[in-house]
């Protein structure tokens, strides 16, 4: 058929005639009989609407933890590892507007109107989850110095999608609630083994049945400790969000006939930071509006 073509037609007309063969012919061979099995993939493509949360959570990070002798029971190397590995993630999809972390977990908030890998949620969560895994190997020796990975970490990922923001921000208090819940129970718990002599199965058993108002006491009567004092980064976790910051930075410039002078340059730009504050109560949504989205659909 190709050779009746040529015969039949110009030059030019054939050269455009054989191109358009030539691409049909690719598109019937990218096709075929096995294709089908296309059809068990489900479609597992977000809620419209609502914001996505991509929730991760550090496997096995106990024995993680222990096997490279991570400090108890803060170990801020850890923790500024893990902010770091989640600012990554945060830079690589600018869709998302917020995320807060505390020990191994992190939560990352995509705004409801994204439209990032088709709001596929399998998509979503193993991207998150394979940027911020990759970031903690990289990132390691900047926060850890010589003292080698020993095997690599892995973290699960979980998709959860919440219609307004009152569920949104329930969602965040829930996540600070419990950081300040376990990091009252592991200050009061690794004082006792520290300070206090005990082996680990009498100080759980001696804080077995204790509320936070017990646990403060101990603290204070018998170790001088004010919870209170403690540091709002170990208490209120990570929250990272995107804001305008102004930066400075001095250029060296050649001008004609003068040598090289020096310029000072300012430029506001768009960047993640960092913040160890309370997200339970009103002020910080009210300084920071422009994270949630109208539940007006």
């Amino acid at each position: 058929m190709l050779r009746l073509l040529s015969v039949n037609f110009g030059g030019l007309i054939k050269h455009k005639t054989l191109l358009s063969l030539k691409f049909s012919t690719s598109s019937v061979m990218a096709k075929s009989k096995f294709e089908y099995v296309r059809n068990f993939e489900l479609d597992d493509k977000c809620l419209r609407n609502c914001y996505i949360v991509v929730r991760l959570d550090g496997r096995n990070f106990h024995k993680f933890s222990d096997q490279h002798n991570f400090i108890k029971p803060n170990d801020d190397r850890a923790l500024g590892l893990m902010s770091r590995s989640a600012r990554s993630v945060m830079e690589d999809l600018e869709d998302i507007t917020i995320a807060y972390g505390q020990s191994d977990e992190f939560s990352f908030v995509f705004k409801r109107s994204t439209t990032w890998f088709k709001r596929r949620a399998s998509k979503l969560m193993t991207h998150v989850t394979s940027q911020f895994s990759s970031s903690f190997v990289f990132y390691w020796k900047e926060y850890f110095g010589e003292q080698p990975l020993l095997y690599p970490p892995s973290f699960d990922g979980r998709v959860v999608l919440y219609p307004t923001n009152r569920n949104l921000k329930d969602y965040l208090s829930w996540r600070q609630a419990d950081c300040h819940i376990n990091n009252l129970y592991n200050t009061t718990f690794w004082t006792l083994v520290q300070k206090g002599g005990l082996t680990t199965t009498q100080a759980e058993e001696r804080l077995n049945g204790t509320q936070a108002a017990d646990k403060n006491e101990i603290l204070f009567s018998e170790f001088s400790i004010n919870y209170n004092n403690e540091s709002s980064f170990h208490k209120k976790g990570t929250t990272l969000i995107w804001e305008k910051v102004t930066e400075t930075a001095t250029k060296q410039i050649k001008q004609p006939d003068e040598g090289e002078s020096e310029v000072t340059v300012t430029r506001t730009r768009k960047k993640v930071t960092s913040h160890s504050c309370d997200i339970i109560g009103d002020q910080f949504w009210e300084e920071h509006a422009d994270i949630l989205e109208s539940d007006q659909c």
